[in-house]
């Protein structure tokens, strides 16, 4: 069975002057998956974002959106629509009218209008709430109706420009699970832009890491985390221990292997190494180590008995844990 692409880049630039915001990018995204961009600030996952739905156009490369070519075709007649992380709501509006400015403004009909923005608002467990001001709403419920907004005109693709980022560490969790379980339900193809790694972990199908305006790896989440094809992947992603290959036994002396702190482990009969830090986190305790010459960090359950800083502790690792990356990473 072929697997229908909703977006696909093939060799897409957009410069600024001098600056290469999106570098010859590659990139298929296929229907009805959740597909993050994960990158730091500058790496061109946003203006990759904002080439799909029409806010910039690219300065070489080509965009399909659905088959159809995307080149010159304005926002508003792309069947995509956005989140901002700012909500972008109408403060004098109440949450409804909110909900139903861009039926508004394409001419739909007051009661077909409302009636479709009491369904979106339903969507994402706000029912009941169209009649209040947006500017009387927590940043939870203002982030749901930026969502109903965006719903109500159902889009083929939804794009998610970090919206979540103003939100305190309980409520993204929380958001974090709705919005997946929301897509799933759905169908939709979600896009979503975002700098934290746990977050591009946890809820997207496949994630494309992006470092200077390219995209450095496109795969799983286990596949980016387990195998990450080069240095900056394995450093920015999660916490990583980018050691030669040869000292973690698993290569040879001209490689760079990842090996994952939690894979590092108390061994009797391991190397002896130096604790040089130590945090507890609660279930588990982070280490700083010194072992012949390299800095490693290992991740241990609390309930072991850990020497302090200063002190030495035996480790060891299997091997299997270990991914050698290639030359050229």
């Amino acid at each position: 069975m072929t697997m229908t692409n909703a977006v696909t880049f093939r060799g897409v630039s957009r410069h600024f002057g001098p600056v290469r915001a999106v570098d010859a990018v590659d990139m298929e995204i296929r229907e009805g998956e959740f597909f993050a961009m994960l990158g730091p600030s500058g790496s061109g996952k946003t203006t990759s974002l904002r080439l799909i739905a029409g806010f910039e156009q690219p300065t070489a490369g080509h965009i399909e959106i659905f088959g159809e070519t995307a080149e010159g075709v304005p926002p508003y007649r792309r069947n995509v629509n956005t989140v901002f992380q700012n909500y972008a709501l109408f403060p004098h509006l109440n949450v409804r009218d909110n909900v139903a400015f861009g039926l508004r403004v394409k001419g739909v009909p007051k009661a077909e209008r409302m009636r479709a923005a009491d369904e979106a608002l339903a969507l994402v467990e706000l029912a009941g709430l169209g009649d209040r001001r947006a500017g009387m709403l927590s940043g939870g419920q203002r982030q749901r109706v930026a969502l109903a907004r965006a719903l109500v005109n159902k889009p083929r693709v939804l794009l998610l420009d970090e919206p979540l980022g103003a939100l305190d560490l309980k409520l993204r969790e929380q958001m974090q699970e709705e919005l997946r379980k929301l897509q799933r339900a759905l169908g939709i193809t979600f896009v979503f832009v975002t700098h934290d790694q746990d977050e591009a972990l946890s809820m997207s199908d496949r994630v494309a890491v992006f470092a200077e305006g390219r995209i450095r790896q496109i795969g799983t989440p286990e596949e980016i985390y387990r195998r990450p094809a080069t240095r900056f992947v394995a450093d920015f992603v999660g916490s990583s221990n980018v050691i030669p290959a040869d000292f973690a036994g698993a290569g040879p002396a001209d490689r760079w292997a990842s090996l994952r702190p939690e894979d590092i482990r108390p061994d009797p009969a391991g190397r002896n190494a130096t604790i040089t830090s130590r945090a507890f986190l609660g279930r588990v305790v982070r280490l700083g180590l010194h072992l012949e010459g390299q800095d490693l960090t290992a991740i241990l359950p609390a309930a072991d008995t850990i020497p302090m800083p200063g002190e030495s502790l035996s480790i060891g690792w299997d091997t299997a844990r270990v991914h050698v990356m290639e030359p050229d990473a």
